[in-house]
């Protein structure tokens, strides 16, 4: 090992070090997390460049917490603690089987469409006739889930999922970070579409505000991660038990009696495989059967893909015979959730 590489690890906090059965007891208000000196720091950066380039006064204060998120009252940018660190990625990773914002052009897209949301709240623009002219009112219910229409042009897209179709205030954020994006060319890109007029809405707004002080500033940080007491192990169990997904045990037990484990088995294809391949095809018609967005399915998709990644399972029997059982409990696994959780507010 060199020199440097020896010294970056002694910089590394002792948790990095730790195996995943004693990391996961790490409370998360001990985890010691911060943005300065990490990547995330450089990319808040650039995002107040590009504010500023665009003569808007707001730097959008950030601190980290469990999700993304911008709260109503307080024009900042909460940020997941799991992307403060490449130990944090990997392990929110085995368990989630995505990460949001985990490279950095995913992670600009989320910060601007965030950044919508600060300016919103710091202007109070929500209030403004044109906006809600625009966008609709912004008191209007988040809906449990959404059905989104791909092929409509009255809304902009970008983080996907056509999350713009969600509600007014995430079509707003949304056509925001359209407009903030550098090189984005948004009027021809959005030429003979409807949305082009939100986007000239956007554009006329911040016209207004340009130069302007806030008349909310608030520097307040809500839920940070240095207040909770919770270990990651369970942070984690939460997040696949009763409040954002399946219950993890029923759930190995399913898949263990429709897979088979890898041990020993030298034959047959991979169970992420198979679910990477039919996702799209899994998605649509799960969606369709249940009457539910297309984000959820993925969501609970991605999660039983990080599960039979743990498990290490493989397809018992041929693809064919596995395909239709695994469409069966991933559409019970959707149904659970949509049980047990209320609207998702995230983003």
């Amino acid at each position: 090992m060199s020199t440097r590489s020896r010294r970056e690890r002694r910089d590394q906090p002792a948790w990095a070090h730790y195996p995943d059965h004693r990391l996961l007891d790490v409370r998360l208000c001990d985890l010691g997390l911060g943005i300065e000196g990490t990547p995330v720091e450089g990319l808040v950066r650039r995002l107040y460049g590009e504010l500023a380039g665009q003569g808007l006064p707001l730097r959008p204060h950030c601190w980290i917490s469990l999700e993304w998120f911008s709260p109503d009252g307080v024009p900042g940018i909460a940020l997941p603690f799991y992307l403060m660190h490449p130990r944090l990625k990997a392990l929110h990773w085995r368990f989630i089987g995505e990460v949001e914002g985990g490279n950095a052009r995913e992670l600009m897209q989320i910060l601007r469409h965030e950044a919508g949301h600060a300016i919103d709240t710091a202007w109070r623009l929500r209030r403004r006739r044109a906006w809600r002219e625009t966008f609709g009112p912004a008191s209007q219910p988040y809906p449990m889930t959404y059905r989104p229409r791909p092929g409509s042009r009255r809304y902009v897209q970008y983080l996907g999922g056509w999350y713009a179709q969600a509600h007014p205030a995430e079509d707003f954020a949304e056509t925001f970070a359209v407009w903030l994006t550098p090189g984005s060319d948004w009027r021809n890109r959005y030429r003979g579409w409807p949305a082009l007029a939100k986007l000239e809405c956007v554009d006329r707004l911040m016209a207004e505000i340009r130069g302007q002080r806030p008349p909310v500033r608030s520097q307040r940080q809500v839920e940070p991660l240095s207040d909770m007491r919770q270990t990651l192990g369970q942070h984690y169990a939460d997040l696949l038990r009763g409040e954002r997904g399946p219950n993890p045990r029923a759930l190995d037990t399913a898949l263990r009696r429709l897979f088979v484990a890898a041990e020993g088995r030298r034959r047959g294809s991979s169970a992420i495989s198979l679910l990477r391949r039919e996702t799209p095809a899994l998605t649509r018609r799960i969606a369709v059967r249940l009457d539910v967005s297309d984000y959820l399915v993925r969501e609970v998709i991605a999660m039983v893909i990080g599960r039979c990644r743990a498990l290490g399972l493989r397809i018992r029997g041929s693809r064919r015979e596995a395909l239709p059982r695994a469409e069966r409990l991933i559409a019970n696994q959707v149904g659970r959730t949509m049980r047990q959780r209320g609207p998702r507010l995230s983003l």
